[in-house]
């Protein structure tokens, strides 16, 4: 039987468990980014411009799939994770989907960075052009409104960045962890990292993160860091059923 790392350090068998961090998305929008959350019942989703995911109470309970298709309109597509294909109800469309994995602090070491800067609203003309160029995965307008954020600067060049997303209770995520091209190999991603979670660390949550599962290269330096992988996921593009279709979408 496959095996995956328990948070609390033990290894366990893989299967249904109940620890929010299996439904991190929901338990954000349920949790500390209410405040954030468009919600129908027990379905829910962020602002478009700000993380482009919606999350279901239960990905098993076919009302919280009604829920859902309340909320985003007839012929929609929508993301969602982690959801299982044979979860997807009939009359649904799967479009697309991809595998990430769950990583958590087991062994990081914390520090504040001299070189980091806050970034705000006012840097994310800068920040979008740095996600641009180095994709790091889904970064949007109001992105940075979810935590913060914390850059690194050369000649006034935003270079690097890290900043936090999902913020389960008692949990957050370190995302958008990114370095321009010509300035790679200094170290400065892991810098960040640990600067972002010594933030997290204290006001008394544990540092977690997502990645592509075919982004060894992430995986094997968040590894280094002190995260362990937790579990895998599955991440789905799905439509609602119906005949509209989502605004600029082939």
């Amino acid at each position: 039987m496959a095996h995956l790392i328990d948070v609390r350090g033990g290894d366990v068998p893989a299967g249904p468990t109940t620890h929010l961090l299996d439904n991190a998305v929901w338990a954000a929008l349920d949790g500390p980014h209410a405040h954030l959350a468009e919600r129908v019942g027990r379905a829910a989703r962020y602002p478009a411009d700000v993380y482009a995911f919606a999350a279901l109470a239960d990905p098993g309970d076919p009302a919280a799939w009604a829920d859902l298709h309340t909320l985003a309109g007839s012929g929609t597509a929508v993301r969602i994770k982690p959801v299982d294909e044979v979860q997807v109800p009939g009359g649904w469309e799967i479009v697309d989907g991809g595998e990430g994995v769950q990583l958590v602090d087991t062994a990081l070491r914390a520090e504040p960075d001299p070189e980091a800067v806050r970034l705000g609203p006012d840097d994310v003309p800068e920040i979008l052009d740095l996600v641009a160029r180095t994709r790091p995965g889904p970064f949007l307008k109001r992105t940075v409104d979810l935590g913060t954020y914390l850059g690194v600067r050369h000649r006034g060049e935003l270079i690097a960045m890290a900043g936090e997303r999902l913020r389960p209770p008692g949990w957050t995520e370190i995302s958008a962890v990114c370095t321009a091209p010509e300035h790679r190999g200094r170290g400065l991603a892991a810098r960040l990292v640990r600067a972002v979670a010594a933030g997290i660390r204290e006001r008394g949550d544990t540092p977690f993160l997502h990645a592509a599962a075919t982004n060894t290269h992430a995986i094997r330096l968040y590894e280094s860091l002190g995260f362990t992988l937790r579990r895998r996921n599955t991440i789905l593009r799905v439509r609602t059923p119906g005949t509209e279709r989502e605004a600029g979408s082939s």
